[in-house]
């Protein structure tokens, strides 16, 4: 039996993940949790063979949260499963340590299929990235040029996050959080906030 941790902040989604991987006769959610903080605390107490997650949740977010299950068990097996369909999205969640990434547009059966991956500790990607240009495919984001933690930064930034909110949600300094906003704006040739959400929203890490 192959036993879930569901998170997602949506408790009608979340019920429906459960009936549809539960309609696998070798998969049983055990627990749930509408927010990445609940989440650390349930595999701290219970573990799961499989933590299945979304990326965009209110407090520490998705990519935190996959810092912190690593953090306490290097081995955990993570599925991200996100509407997020961009390469970016996707390459910060598996070098967080997720062990696979589906998209939310993929179907059942996909679903089932990326689960058994990830519980025999097989990576599975699974995502339909935007058609673009030749040319535009060629050009890197400007955001590859951002640390992990700087990455966290900007999306808190870009969801419109006091400095105070994101020092506490992430477990660093209001001074640091600052000189980590400093450095993202040099970095991204950004002059405000107002830019930053910008290429946030353009760039598909943000909801509009």
């Amino acid at each position: 039996m192959i036993k879930i941790l569901l998170v997602d902040d949506h408790p009608v989604v979340r019920d429906g993940y459960r009936r549809l991987l539960e309609s696998s006769a070798d998969i049983q959610v055990i627990a749930e949790a509408g927010s990445g903080e609940e989440a650390c605390d349930l595999y701290a107490k219970q573990g799961a063979d499989i933590v299945v997650l979304d990326l965009n949740m209110p407090g520490i977010g998705g990519l935190e949260t996959i810092r912190r299950l690593r953090a306490r068990n290097p081995s955990v097996r993570i599925l991200v499963f996100s509407m997020h369909d961009n390469k970016v999205m996707i390459e910060r969640a598996l070098t967080a340590g997720a062990t696979g990434y589906l998209s939310k547009s993929s179907v059942a059966g996909q679903m089932m299929d990326a689960v058994h991956s990830v519980a025999e500790d097989r990576p599975h990607t699974y995502a339909t990235v935007p058609d673009s240009t030749e040319a535009d495919a060629n050009i890197p984001s400007p955001l590859i040029q951002l640390s992990k933690r700087e990455f966290q930064v900007f999306c808190k930034l870009a969801e419109g996050q006091p400095v105070t909110d994101i020092a506490e949600l992430l477990y660093i300094s209001p001074k640091t959080v600052g000189v980590h906003q400093t450095n993202i704006m040099h970095k991204l040739e950004l002059r405000n906030t107002a830019e930053l959400t910008r290429l946030a929203i353009r760039s598909n890490v943000v909801e509009p």
